[in-house]
C-alpha cells in the first residue's frame, strides 16, 4: 500500500487537531494542514471521499468541500484542498449544535423506525392474537 495520503486520511488529521485543540481556529487549522502536507503526494481523485458522516450531518453538508478539495488535487494546489477539507470539517462540527439534534436518539433526525412505529403498532395489535402478542410480551420482560 502506498504511504500516500488519502482525503480521509488529512480529514481525519484536521478532526484530530480539532479535537487536541477545539479553540483552534479553522485558518489555523488550515495553515497546519498546508505545513504538513506541503511536498507530498497529493491524494488520488478515485478516492475522493471521507468518513460517511451521515448519523451526525447530512450527505450534502458533510461533502459540500469536496469540489474544492477536487480542485485542489488537479491544480496540486495544497491551499485549495485544505480550503475544502475545512469547510467539510465546519459543516460536521457545527451541523450537530446548530441543529439542536444533541446526538439524541429521540430528536434523530434519521431515525427511520420513528416515522413507521405508529404503523407497525397499528398492525401488530389489528393482526397479531393476544396469545402471541402476550407471549412476546413475557419474553422481552412484560413491557
Amino acid at each position: 500500500m502506498s504511504d500516500k495520503a488519502t482525503v480521509s486520511d488529512i480529514f481525519r488529521r484536521a478532526l484530530e487537531m480539532r479535537k487536541a485543540n477545539p479553540a483552534q481556529a479553522y485558518t489555523d487549522v488550515k495553515a497546519q494542514i498546508v505545513s504538513e502536507y506541503s511536498g507530498k503526494a497529493f491524494p488520488d481523485t478515485a478516492f475522493l471521499t471521507i468518513p460517511e458522516y451521515d448519523n451526525i450531518t447530512p450527505e450534502e453538508d458533510w461533502t459540500a468541500g469536496l469540489p474544492i478539495v477536487m480542485r485542489g488535487i488537479q491544480n496540486e494546489d495544497w491551499n485549495d484542498l485544505a480550503q475544502g477539507i475545512i469547510i467539510s470539517l465546519e459543516q460536521v462540527e457545527n451541523y450537530p449544535k446548530e441543529s439542536l439534534r444533541e446526538d439524541d436518539p429521540v430528536k434523530e433526525w434519521r431515525n427511520r423506525d420513528r416515522r413507521i412505529a405508529a404503523a407497525e403498532e397499528k398492525n401488530f395489535n389489528k393482526w397479531m392474537p393476544e396469545e402471541l402478542m402476550a407471549m412476546a410480551k413475557n419474553n422481552v420482560g412484560g413491557k
